[in-house]
């Protein structure tokens, strides 16, 4: 089976959704598993992607030369996922329209990865804006094809469009590449989505937290009159992600505007009602401010020592604690991880007294 059909057969079952496990394993998983020895990339990382980019040129020497001959043409040969400077000097050296048809056939038709990827590969080099369904589509498979799928829809007028639909639809590595690419071409639709939905509690999240929050502008928006719920849930999500993002993405130290925002959603959220996701990421940004690192912010005289009896303030509330209390009666692993890791830690005496009596 091509691998677009595929990947068209599986969003129809759940349009809406990411595809289940990101398609994997594709159909061409026996080809690629049952190979005797695995391509082998050059030592010098520059090289990479030479031998692909030799195979084109021999290809659109020849000008007898049909796209279906590439179909099995890189099954052996070390095939880069990321852009490649080489595959791309080599669509240029070509008429533009041919390696459009060229790049088109092999992201329809291929029933090898390593060949689509070529053709995806392509497309990234040449504009075209009636390519758009075709890329999007085959970067639901985003673990393999998110990367050149996201830089193809960066470089098309209403790419941003495009890339907020896939953004929707792609999780894991998938979702570092789409999100990352919007952050970096914007959008008249791209800020309220990056503001509410950019995060979705993966630990790859931490590549984009902090490109997020610079790029859809967070602390003007967790600042302003009467943010909604779903914009002050995912301010947290997004504090508690770069919490941890060290030899990642941008923490909290990084993020100029991190003293503020932090205030700002921690008011926020004390006129929010009680659920075990907010007391999480309220433990989790407590628990932080704790820490040594968390001096190093750049924070107004006394506020650091402020925000955090304001968090724990929040988390001593009985109805929050009971919230909390339920969601351990009912085995919520997060809540379960915070009795035993952070609660003690914390003081959280409404919460814990309650643990150490179960």
């Amino acid at each position: 089976m091509a691998l677009f059909d595929y990947a068209v057969r599986l969003h129809r079952e759940d349009p809406d959704s990411p595809l289940f496990r990101d398609g994997e394993p594709y159909p061409d998983d026996g080809q690629h598993r049952g190979r005797k020895s695995r391509p082998r990339q050059p030592e010098d990382p520059r090289r990479r992607g030479i031998e692909v980019a030799a195979v084109l040129d021999a290809h659109f020497a020849d000008p007898s030369a049909v796209p279906g001959d590439l179909a099995w043409a890189f099954h052996d040969l070390d095939v880069p996922i990321h852009p490649n400077e080489h595959i791309a000097a080599a669509a240029c050296r070509v008429d533009a329209e041919r390696v459009r048809e060229t790049g088109r056939w092999l992201v329809r038709h291929a029933t090898d990865r390593c060949a689509a990827t070529v053709g995806l590969a392509l497309l990234a080099s040449v504009w075209d804006d009636d390519d758009i369904a075709l890329i999007k589509t085959i970067g639901l498979l985003s673990n393999h094809f998110g990367p050149l799928a996201a830089r193809a829809l960066e470089r098309r007028r209403g790419g941003s469009v495009a890339l907020l639909w896939l953004a929707e639809r792609v999780t894991g590595w998938g979702r570092v590449y789409v999100v990352e690419s919007l952050c970096k071409v914007g959008g008249t639709g791209a800020r309220p989505w990056m503001l509410r939905r950019a995060c979705d509690g993966d630990y790859l999240n931490r590549y984009f937290a902090g490109q997020v929050a610079t790029a859809a502008h967070l602390h003007e928006a967790i600042t302003a009159a009467n943010p909604d719920s779903a914009l002050i849930d995912h301010t947290g999500l997004v504090l508690a992600t770069m919490v941890d993002s060290g030899g990642m993405g941008t923490t909290l130290v990084h993020y100029p505007p991190a003293a503020a925002v932090l205030q700002a959603h921690c008011e926020r959220a004390g006129h929010q009602e009680p659920s075990v996701q907010r007391f999480f990421i309220a433990a989790q940004l407590a628990d932080y401010l704790h820490q040594a690192e968390a001096e190093r912010i750049a924070w107004p005289e006394g506020g650091r020592e402020r925000l955090l009896d304001g968090y724990l303030a929040l988390l001593g509330r009985e109805d929050w604690c009971a919230v909390a209390r339920a969601g351990l009666a009912a085995g919520d692993p997060r809540v379960t991880w915070l009795a035993g890791a952070l609660g003690p830690r914390l003081e959280l005496r409404a919460f814990t007294d309650a643990v150490n009596d179960g």
